[in-house]
C-alpha cells in the first residue's frame, strides 16, 4: 500500500480538475458545489480556485491519483476549514483520506491555526466516522449539515 501526497500549485489546475470533476459525478450530494458548476468552467476559474483556498493536496494511491483535500486561510478565530475533500472508490479504506486529513491538519498547525472545521452532511455517516476518529467533535447541525471542529492544541 503506497500512498503519496502532493501539494498542488495553480500550475496543477488540470489534475485538480479532473478529481474535482470526478467527485463532483461521484458524489454528488457530499459537496455544496456541484457539477453543472463546473463542468465548463475555464481554465482562469480552475487556476483561481488554486489560489484563493491556499493549501490544496492531491493523493495518489498505488500511482493513480486518488483523493483530494483542500484547507483555507485562517480565519479570524484562527480556524482553518477543510474542504473538498473526496476520495476515489477504488482506494476507500486504505488510509487516504486519513492521510488528507492528516495533511490539512498538519498545514493549518504549520500556519498556527488554534482549529480546523469543517461542514458534513449530515446523511455522511462515513465521513463523520472518520472526522470523529480524527479527533472532530460535532459543534452543531443546521440544515442537515455538521459542524465539527477539532482542537490543534500546541
Amino acid at each position: 500500500m503506497t500512498i503519496s501526497l502532493r501539494e498542488l500549485t495553480p500550475d496543477d489546475w488540470a489534475e485538480w480538475r479532473e478529481l474535482r470533476l470526478e467527485a463532483l459525478r461521484e458524489a454528488p450530494e457530499a459537496f455544496g458545489s456541484t457539477l453543472a458548476d463546473w463542468l465548463d468552467a475555464p481554465e482562469s476559474r480552475w487556476r483561481g480556485r488554486l489560489v484563493d483556498v491556499p493549501f490544496n493536496v492531491l493523493a495518489e494511491y498505488e500511482g493513480k491519483p486518488a483523493g483530494i483535500a483542500s484547507g483555507t486561510a485562517a480565519d479570524e478565530s484562527a480556524t482553518v476549514q477543510l474542504l473538498s475533500m473526496w476520495v476515489a472508490p477504488f482506494a476507500r479504506g486504505q488510509g487516504v483520506a486519513d492521510s488528507l486529513l492528516d495533511a490539512v491538519v498538519a498545514w493549518a498547525r504549520g500556519l498556527g491555526a488554534a482549529r480546523v472545521g469543517l461542514l458534513v452532511y449530515e446523511t455522511n455517516e462515513r465521513a463523520t466516522a472518520l472526522y470523529r476518529r480524527h479527533g472532530f467533535v460535532e459543534v452543531s447541525l443546521a440544515a442537515g449539515e455538521r459542524v465539527m471542529s477539532r482542537a490543534l492544541g500546541s
